[in-house]
């Protein structure tokens, strides 16, 4: 069902710690994907003394920390979805049985390839914005954080948590260390490719959808340029 929606209301969408983990989620995500770059095509060698540099092993320690962060972000935000408002849900549970998540994440698609006029109405995620943030970042970040985990247990040791949790089933998974750097360097190239495509849909609808976009990330808070109705989707 729709519902009335005014030019001058405001909902109060993404909560405080949503907020903060997108930004800590997005300064992590370039901190690995320049070092992630650089551990796979390393620099050349810096010249002078090799006790005066640390170059690599600093590369890697940014690449470890963000890692962590990135991790620990993930199972903080997994709380939130139980703890916080239904939007902090949304990207988790996508209603894949409702034909009328369906039926938007069609329009969506021709919206997108300029096949429509107008685009829909949404309080929180629009069902095709829904669908790529679940299956290309949410399983893509679970995936690199796993793989990254099994790659980090073999510098640590089999007598380490990260090896025993990890490493143990994950390197016989891929079958040996090099086919997991290969995937985990192939899914982050995916992640960056994602990223590109969520900043330029983010700009893009904040200038032609009929809600606000960037500000909300911002402050929160969503606002409307028409008074027409919703298309909101009862979420599960």
């Amino acid at each position: 069902m729709t519902q009335p929606a005014s030019s001058t209301q405001a909902v109060y969408v993404y909560e405080k710690p949503v907020r903060l983990w997108h930004g800590l989620n997005a300064l992590a995500i370039v901190a690995l994907t320049v070092t992630g770059y650089l551990i796979a095509d390393p620099l050349a060698s810096v010249s002078g003394e090799a006790s005066d540099h640390f170059l690599m092993g600093t590369i890697r320690f940014v690449h470890f920390a963000a890692g962590y962060l990135l991790a620990i972000g993930l199972l903080f935000r997994l709380y939130w979805a139980y703890a916080g408002n239904e939007h902090a849900r949304q990207i988790f549970l996508p209603p894949l049985l409702n034909r009328r998540f369906w039926q938007g994440v069609g329009h969506e698609i021709l919206w997108y390839a300029l096949l429509v006029k107008e685009p829909r109405k949404y309080t929180g995620h629009n069902p095709l914005a829904l669908l790529a943030m679940h299956f290309a970042f949410v399983w893509g970040t679970l995936f690199m954080i796993i793989t990254g985990f099994a790659l980090y247990g073999e510098g640590t040791g089999q007598g380490s948590w990260q090896y025993a949790l990890f490493s143990s089933w994950v390197l016989p998974v891929f079958g040996d260390s090099q086919s997991l750097h290969s995937w985990h360097h192939l899914v982050m190239w995916l992640i960056v490719c994602f990223v590109l495509i969520h900043v330029y849909v983010a700009v893009r609808e904040d200038r032609l959808s009929r809600q606000s976009i960037l500000s909300t990330m911002a402050t929160g808070w969503r606002t409307f340029k028409d008074d027409k109705p919703l298309d909101d989707i009862h979420w599960p």
